[in-house]
């Protein structure tokens, strides 16, 4: 980079290389030889010359100024100094300027000769062990054997190679040891040769020896490849970094803190200059040996301390920090500072609740705001003149004056902030709100937007950030306010639904009473009916009479007579009067209430649904405000309170336990005359007691008045639950013990009467469970988050089409049910997606939905209604599981974007949602397996293990064994043994399936099953399925598994999230059989490329390859991705990026992880290319908007020459301000 920065310009680039260095290239990287091992002059605090901090080779450490002092100032720029030979330059190059250390005898780098697998020992076809022993000076090897009896590369010991000179003769044959042999035998290498033998050996190869070959032939073809040489694996020159980098600092009391690195270098340096003198002396070989492999060892410590032998330990025993450690994990380069950095502009502060608010706002306490938009104000106060300069302005604002509060009040005024709450666990953990100035120190925040935070008031922090330029404030304005949010991108439903108190007011507004005060009455209109209200003639809760006008849609003017209760009147009056609960078609229907009935949570859900849907977000913003205005005000009208008389318990109780525990005792009795077993006394002695706490609470809740504050509270959704309340007033129930078996004698008393001792003791362990467990589940949830977003981030809507003009890629779906019970509808499925059929109505022959045609909540019941008629459970629809979109997926694939309802735009990054969607329920799910009465082999995990288990595509918990072929099923049960045996009766094919001890079989004697058919209770593996079903069974299996968990916890996900994941579980391709193409067997290639593969191959009439697809899990697919950062960055940092520089691999920065990680814009939303060239055209003329979409995006040519990237980057011309 040039020294000033007039002539900056940042480098722009498609895509990163990686590769080994050569020694030419680390010499020219660097600006000198580091000779000697000194820092710093601890007397002058002047870096030594010839050091680690030379100012020679790595530049001034003071701007525009040498080491001597001879030229001093920025006049002088550019000269370097006759006395020091330092350039006068910026200090900042300290930053940028490598150095390197000339090795006196060659090493090998500890990452290609020790990670998993060996890449040294693969191209030189010797064993890793063997190979240390040559590295590290315990064996010869042979590097010519002439003609003795020897073999090339055959590995010697000390005694062995005694005895073979004794034999030959000294001289007779050249042998070796360290690095320095082992560069002589891979200068030898001949690729091409290797590379045509290996091929050769494969067509006749099989097992062991197969796989062997087909690795060898992998890391020799990367070598071919990529243009790497594989003597560069052994170093002759080691890179010495920056020392800005690896800075010393000086602390109080005259010591030195350094970098590791710097004690790391030192060590390499001291034994360099050792060797060097050594070898100089022509010292004998044995000493000239030690120091050489003490070396070895000091540039493996450099690189990676402690992968190899004890690591190197700095003072107080602790490892020293290595090059690797620095990259490696959270707090490694990477996540540390490349994915994650702190910014300026912000703050955080206690949140308080803000009732006053509007729904787009939130309150923001004056002296943050001051600190926020201090430079505004300060530009401001100049622009006004009422300051001169801009330091007067600063210290204007630094002094508090009277008019800089009326300028910050004029600076916030449209300009908003964002609002974060940690942790962001999906999009709607940052939204932006105008803000409000408020006195004190806490951030308001209004109570409808504290759902999607996650947020409430008992001590919670949050942060504030500040949009500064232009463009970031439009899309804080237009994607990022509340009002945009209204809506859950995981299932469409709203997320700002008023809850506890506003939920308890509404309830009180809108219930009816009958015979209360002043019913049946009649008023002249509505205004007059409150009147009567606030003068105590009528209660919010008499049904009475009112004369309502109304203007129709044809312009005319209605008036009737409407009957409904006051506190209905009221809460219609902020109730749009077109939702579509009223039909307003039917004459008679066009004056009543909209909303007629008893509104409790799940109604106002329903009403918000419906107005974010008919009117729009700007009208639900004041419609949410309104209702919360409502709903504060009654509920301080209704001063609901509980009392213990509140909790009344039934007059059944004492004869239903009496009853209970009467059977109980029948049952032990019966279970000593040996009538029964152990285990099933104990399964009826739960259920009795299960029976009889049901029956309890059921008499309690018919028995409560329905008046009853308790009552209410719980019926309308504010707080608690009929479980809770019959805890409260019923029985506590059955408690689960430490091992969860339950416990078979029940808590019989609440909370009213009070526990005993013994009661007490068996609750409070389920109590502390559910604290534990959230606490577990937390981390859990989050670690589950993460591999989800790796595994998806690249999944970005790049096209609108992915096969247009080609034939529909379609899958059939039907609903999923759990036996009887429906686990998710079709309609369910449908909506929000492109049909793949034409739907027509079989009696009139209209068409409901055309063919590739979005189907909307309405078109999905009209469809629902024409499937019934038709007989028909299935319906084929697009899905991202069949998209062909090589990179992302395609809007007509992906369907709705579930935030808007609308068809997803070009540019959402529908991955990320995707992730955060089953990640932030994740918390919500239970951790436990749950017991069948200890029963053997009935234990199956659910809630999030078992969501982790299926993603991970792990081998389940509780294995179900399932058929591999369709046959008639024989159960043949001996003492010693179960078994099935399942008979095709076409071939006469039998197989032979032992049941395991403690299954429960599933199935009748000589029943027909088909392929797949489970045969004992339990899970089925997902690799089985894929095996003996295939891709589609798999899928389908996925989904439903993963949509069981959360459906049974109450969390509704839609489908289409689950198939973003599975999609990119089911991404590869094993190749088993290479045909005619140029493919290894044994790798793994995208599903799609392997097609097109194919289909070019066979076109030529060639041999296509064979492969088998393979299901990954979320981990391991991560890191199957083709960015080498993103993979590099998520987990095994060290063995990704040895993999990446051995295959010179070219990342072209397609997903958000390696985008972030460099510094660009990301490649989703406005940050696409499409939208960043976006020229604004001022002249009114209407553009058209399929140019819009359909312009296709970054078109990639993935052709040979393009993969080679363009630009290799030099680390020397990159600035810490764009890495």
């Amino acid at each position: 980079m040039p020294e000033n920065n007039e002539t900056y310009h940042p480098m722009t680039f498609d895509a990163i290389k990686i590769g080994l260095a050569s020694p030419e290239k680390i010499l020219d990287w660097s600006h000198g030889e580091v000779k000697k091992p000194e820092t710093i002059n601890y007397r002058t605090l002047k870096p030594e010359k010839d050091g680690l901090f030379c100012e020679r080779i790595f530049g001034p450490s003071k701007d525009w100024e040498c080491h001597c002092g001879k030229y001093k100032k920025i006049r002088y720029k550019g000269v370097i100094c006759d006395r020091c030979g330092v350039e006068v330059t910026k200090a900042s190059v300290r930053r940028e300027r490598m150095g390197h250390i000339a090795l006196a005898a060659p090493v090998s780098h500890i990452w290609y000769f020790k990670g998993i697998p060996s890449r040294m020992g693969l191209i030189l076809d010797i064993s890793p062990r063997t190979l240390e022993k040559v590295l590290y000076f315990a064996s010869y090897i042979v590097l010519d054997a002439a003609d003795t009896g020897l073999q090339y590369k055959q590995v010697l010991s000390e005694k062995e190679y005694r005895e073979e000179v004794d034999k030959y003769g000294y001289g007779a044959f050249r042998v070796g040891m360290g690095a320095e042999a082992i560069l002589e035998l891979l200068q030898a290498i001949d690729l091409e040769k290797d590379s045509e033998e290996l091929r050769k050996g494969l067509k006749d190869a099989t097992g062991q020896k197969r796989a062997r070959i087909i690795k060898r032939l992998e890391v020799v073809e990367a070598f071919r490849n990529s243009g790497n040489k594989p003597e560069w694996m052994i170093m002759t020159a080691i890179p010495v970094i920056p020392p800005d980098i690896r800075p010393m600092v000086q602390l109080d009391g005259g010591r030195f803190a350094t970098s590791d690195l710097n004690d790391l270098y030192r060590r390499i340096i001291n034994r360099n200059n050792r060797l060097a003198r050594l070898l100089e002396l022509g010292a004998p070989d044995i000493i000239v040996r030690n120091e050489k492999r003490m070396l070895q060892e000091a540039v493996d410590a450099l690189i990676d301390n402690g992968r190899r032998g004890r690591p190197v330990t700095g003072p107080g025993n602790r490892a020293l920090k290595s090059l690797s450690d620095m990259l490696k994990g959270k707090q490694g380069r990477f996540r540390q500072n490349l994915l994650g950095k702190r910014v300026d502009y912000s703050g955080r502060s206690v949140i308080v609740v803000g009732p006053e608010l509007k729904i787009y706002q939130c309150g923001l306490p004056k002296e943050m705001a001051i600190e926020l938009f201090k430079p505004f104000v300060m530009k401001e106060l100049v622009a006004n003149g009422t300051a001169h300069n801009i330091k007067n302005a600063k210290k204007m604002v630094e002094r508090l004056q009277t008019e800089v509060w009326d300028v910050l009040e004029d600076v916030i005024k449209e300009h908003p902030v964002m609002l974060n709450r940690a942790p962001t666990l999906h999009r709607l953990g940052i939204q932006a709100f105008e803000p409000i100035l408020v006195e004190g120190k806490a951030i308001k925040l209004h109570p409808l937007v504290c759902t999607a935070f996650n947020a409430d008031f008992d001590g919670d922090q949050m942060a504030v950030h500040l949009p500064l330029s232009v463009e970031a404030q439009a899309e804080c304005r237009f994607l990022l306010l509340s009002p945009n949010n209204l809506l859950k991108p995981s299932d469409g439903g709203p997320v700002a639904v008023p809850s506890q108190d506003m939920v308890l007011g509404i309830y009180y507004l809108t219930q009816e009473r009958p015979g209360a005060k002043g019913e049946g009455m009649v008023f002249h209109n509505v205004n007059e009916a409150i009147l009567a209200y606030e003068n105590g003639a009528v209660t919010l809760h008499s049904r009475i009479k009112a004369r309502v006008t109304k203007k129709m849609p044809d312009g005319t003017v209605k008036t009737g007579s409407v009957e409904s209760t006051v506190g209905r009147f009221i809460f219609n009056e902020i109730v749009p009067q077109d939702l579509g609960f009223v039909d307003r078609s039917i004459p008679g229907n066009e004056l009543l209430m909209e909303v007629d009935f008893h509104v409790g949570k799940k109604q106002l859900k329903q009403i918000l649904e419906k107005v974010i849907n008919v009117h729009g977000a700007v009208q639900t913003a004041e419609t949410l405000d309104d209702i919360k205005a409502i709903g504060y005000k009654y509920s301080t009208r209704a001063a609901m309170t509980v009392s213990i008389s509140d909790m009344t318990v039934p007059e059944s109780k004492p004869k239903l336990i009496a009853d209970a525990q009467a059977t109980v005792d029948q049952i032990a009795k019966n279970f000593r005359r040996g009538l029964i077993t152990e285990e099933e006394r104990y399964k009826e002695v739960i259920d009795t007691w299960k029976e009889t706490d049901d029956q309890l609470t059921h008499d309690l809740l018919t028995g409560l008045d329905k008046y009853n504050n308790i009552y209410m509270m719980a019926d309308s959704g504010a707080r608690g639950s009929d479980k809770q309340i019959k805890q409260l007033a019923g029985m506590r129930g059955l408690m689960a013990d430490t091992t969860g078996h339950t416990i078979e004698l029940p808590i019989k008393s609440n909370f009213r009467e009070g526990l005993d001792v013994l009661e007490y003791f068996i609750s409070a362990h389920g109590a502390r469970k559910g604290l534990s467990d959230t606490a577990l589940r937390t981390a859990d949830s989050g670690y589950l988050t993460r591999r989800l977003v790796d595994v998806s981030q690249d999944m970005i809507i790049r096209e609108v089409d992915c096969c247009e003009g080609k034939t529909i890629p379609a899958m059939e779906i039907k609903a999923f049910m759990d036996g009887q019970e429906t686990i998710e509808g079709l309609e369910e499925r449908l909506t929000g997606r492109y049909i793949a059929e034409t739907i027509t109505d079989p009696d009139t022959g209209e068409v409901v939905v055309k063919a590739n045609h979005m189907c909307t909540p309405k078109r999905a019941a009209a469809v629902m209604k024409t499937l019934q008629k038709m007989g028909r459970d299935s319906v084929k629809i697009r899905t991202v599981l069949t998209c062909k979109s090589h990179l992302g997926v395609c809007a007509k694939c992906y369907g709705a974007n579930m935030a808007t309802g609308q068809p997803v735009q070009v540019g959402e990054a529908v991955g990320i949602i995707a992730a955060q969607s089953i990640g932030e329920p994740g918390t919500q799910l239970t951790m436990r397996t749950f017991h069948t009465g200890g029963v053997a082999g009935g234990d199956i995990t659910q809630g999030l293990p078992r969501v982790e288990e299926l993603f991970e595509a792990r081998k389940p918990k509780g294995l179900a064994i399932i058929a591999e072929f369709g046959g008639v099923a024989t159960i043949k049960d001996t003492k010693k043994k179960r078994e099935i045996i399942i008979t095709d009766n076409e071939t006469g094919n039998s197989k032979t399936y032992l049941i395991p001890y403690g299954s429960r079989i599933k199935i009748q004697d000589g029943v027909y099953l088909e392929a797949g058919d489970e045969l004992t209770e339990g899970s089925i593996n997902p690799h089985d399925i894929l095996k003996i079903k295939g891709v589609r069974a798999v899928q389908d299996y996925m989904i439903q598994e993963v949509q069981r968990v959360y459906r049974l916890q109450g969390v509704e996900i839609n489908d289409k999230h689950v198939e973003m994941i599975v999609r990119q579980m089911l991404k590869k391709i094993k190749i088993e059989e290479s045909g005619d193409s140029d493919v290894l067997p044994g790798t793994s290639m995208d599903v799609l490329d392997y097609n097109d593969m194919n289909e070019a191959l066979l076109a030529e009439g060639k041999e296509p390859a064979d492969g088998k697809q393979v299901m990954l899990g979320i981990t391991k697919a991560s890191l199957a991705t083709d960015s080498f950062l993103s993979a590099a960055s998520f987990q095994e940092t060290t063995k990704v990026l040895t993999e990446a520089a051995i295959n010179g691999k070219v990342d072209h920065l397609i997903g958000l992880k390696e985008n972030v990680i460099i510094g660009k814009p990301i490649p989703a939303g406005t940050g696409m290319k499409r939208y960043r060239t976006v020229k604004l055209s001022t002249d009114g003329e209407e553009m058209n908007e399929d140019e819009i979409i359909l312009g296709d995006d970054l078109a990639i040519p993935v052709t040979e020459e393009y993969l080679e990237a363009e630009e290799v980057l030099d680390i020397d011309d990159i600035d810490e301000e764009d890495v």
